[in-house]
């Protein structure tokens, strides 16, 4: 975690990271997804009480990470310690979610979705049925 992060992550801030992390793994944040997460915060009951001025923080910690070599299982370390396991399988749905936003998944947000499948340890079957939710959600005509 970076010397000027003032606190250990909330669940909520966790569930941001992996969202902006799953957008910002193209090396092209979308307006697109950008609105799923804004919708996300603003609509979803597990962010009733999130301060969205973490937000930004959020963005700056993902960034960072990024730009280290071992950055990807930093974030995945501080996620496993800091998000309840309960809220492992929210966490994909959000990121299914946000890979979607823009109609396309291309092979970098498809590889993140299958590390963040296996580093949450989530149910293959499980978590087939949030892709497919998210498919079903984010169908064009």
């Amino acid at each position: 975690m970076p010397e000027n992060a003032p606190h250990p992550l909330s669940p909520q801030d966790c569930l941001v990271a992996l969202m902006i992390a799953v957008s910002a793994s193209d090396e092209s944040i979308r307006t697109a997804e950008l609105v799923k997460i804004n919708s996300a915060v603003n609509n979803l009951p597990v962010f009733a009480e999130y301060d969205e001025t973490h937000i930004p923080m959020m963005s700056g910690l993902v960034f960072e990470l990024f730009e280290q070599e071992d950055g990807l299982d930093a974030l995945f370390g501080l996620i496993r310690d800091s998000l309840p396991e309960r809220l492992f399988e929210t966490a994909y749905a959000l990121a299914c979610d946000v890979a979607a936003a823009d109609g396309t998944l291309n092979e970098t947000e498809l590889r993140l979705l299958e590390e963040i499948r296996y580093e949450l340890n989530l149910d293959r079957l499980h978590a087939a049925a949030i892709e497919r939710g998210s498919r079903a959600r984010h169908m064009r005509l």
